[in-house]
């Protein structure tokens, strides 16, 4: 466990990791992320440092159960995508999504420049998250990992 200042710089971040299988894991191909909330063994909440490329998306569309997010943009100008709106953000600008509500949300850099940007979301167990436009769902199991089916409970 880290209990001393770190250069985030420092960190490996994996371009395109992601728990979709495919053909759902080409939406985030152009993701990185640096996991900054496991590096200090955080459990109440994560913290991740995410870059997305050109072209690249945080996620698909989706909501959680019982998981709220927190976005807050360092560079760049994505598009959010809440419902059927979408809205250019830019540097200094935050938005939330509180779970439980049913909107669908999605960051999308669809500039010529990366996005940078921190994403804080809680731990809470028993979560389950639905993709409106994609055969999938996932849930999180007792153990803290995320199992992805489809929509009728079936595996990939």
């Amino acid at each position: 466990m880290t209990v001393k200042p770190i250069l985030v710089e420092a960190l490996s971040a994996k371009m395109g990791e992601t728990i979709y299988p495919i053909p759902f894991d080409a939406v985030v191909a152009g993701r990185s992320k640096r996991k900054l909330g496991n590096l200090f063994e955080l459990s109440n909440f994560g913290v991740n440092l995410t870059k997305l490329e050109p072209g690249s998306a945080s996620a698909l569309l989706h909501f959680h159960s019982l998981q709220d997010e927190f976005i807050y943009i360092l560079e760049g100008t994505p598009t959010v995508k809440i419902g059927f709106k979408e809205y250019l953000m830019k540097p200094g600008e935050c938005i939330g999504f509180k779970a439980g509500t049913g909107v669908a949300h999605q960051l999308i850099n669809n500039s010529d420049k990366n996005v940078t940007y921190l994403e804080v979301g809680d731990r809470t167990p028993n979560d389950s998250v639905d993709y409106p436009n994609d055969d999938i769902k996932a849930t999180l199991s007792p153990e803290g990992s995320w199992v992805m089916t489809h929509k009728d409970g079936t595996p990939f």
